[in-house]
């Protein structure tokens, strides 16, 4: 008998860390429908690996309703910052639903009901719409991800500088969204992370310092860690985002200052059946691309 192959409707497709979970998809033996905002989008979807691309709307309730139709699993990932992210995850939610969806994956983050930090409050709607839903949903809590490191490695590798804006020695937890992608692609081709929620983070909260050693060593020169106030990290490191996403980060930011962000490997490593990747083999790999 011919092995059913789930046709997976993926949001973010062709975004920086979203697009990982089309690979990671396809190498379990999903159809991937990728979600699009525009046809312009559709050849970079289909080039990252996706077999299909639709053009829908979070904010379009029709548009998503025919999106998920015929498909038996979403993966999900809000808008970051965005003032009714919950909003557009409700509402696929409520797509899914209706459309006789039967897997849900959601990207949400660590610690999310630590409720002063608005990218993190915005995840519980969504999570509680699936906790209410007929769904069979897994929820995914990773932390700060390697990927975001990428865009303060030019100053790093030119200047041997290593700047955020919090202290040198603050920890922080991490991970590779790639085993984020990995565990998503698990829980939409199997049945065995239906109606769990897990914490994702890889071994080791490091702080800028050893990061910074840990680049020095991988490019073979002194790195340095520094300190930068926001704006100046921001100018730096040019993240994709208007005046009103930027104060959000900014909030983040200040309670990574203040607290750090913690988080266990042992969920993510039992997952995988595998140890997670690591933060210093991320690091050797920005240094040789």
């Amino acid at each position: 008998m011919k092995q059913h192959r789930p046709t997976v409707l993926v949001v973010g497709a062709t975004g920086r860390v979203a697009g990982l979970v089309v690979p990671a998809l396809a190498a379990r033996g999903a159809t991937v429908r990728a979600l699009v905002r525009t046809a312009q989008d559709t050849r970079k979807a289909i080039d990252n690996g996706a077999t299909e691309a639709v053009v829908a709307d979070l904010r379009d309730a029709a548009s998503l309703l025919r999106a998920a139709d015929g498909a038996d699993g979403v993966f999900h990932i809000g808008p970051a910052f965005q003032p009714d992210e919950a909003r557009m995850g409700c509402n696929l939610v409520a797509a899914a639903q209706q459309a006789g969806v039967r897997k849900f994956a959601f990207s949400s983050v660590i610690q999310p009901t630590h409720a002063t930090l608005a990218n993190h409050a915005s995840k519980v709607p969504v999570e509680t719409a699936l906790f209410e839903s007929d769904l069979e949903y897994t929820v995914l809590h990773p932390a700060n991800f390697f990927q975001n490191l990428k865009g303060a490695w030019p100053a790093i590798a030119s200047g041997g500088v290593f700047a955020e804006p919090w202290p040198v020695f603050t920890r922080i937890a991490r991970v590779d969204y790639r085993d984020v992608a990995e565990v998503a692609a698990i829980a939409l081709t199997t049945d065995r992370l239906a109606h769990g929620s897990f914490e994702l983070c890889a071994p080791g909260r490091f702080n800028r310092t050893e990061i910074a050693a840990m680049a020095s060593e991988a490019l073979g020169r002194p790195v340095v860690a520094k300190e930068l106030d926001f704006d100046d990290w921001a100018a730096l490191t040019k993240p994709p985002y208007n005046a009103r996403q930027l104060h959000l980060l900014s909030k983040v930011h200040a309670h990574y200052a203040a607290h750090g962000l913690g988080g266990n490997a042992l969920t993510l490593e039992a997952i995988l059946g595998r140890a997670p990747r690591t933060l210093n083999n991320y690091i050797q790999e920005l240094a040789r691309s």
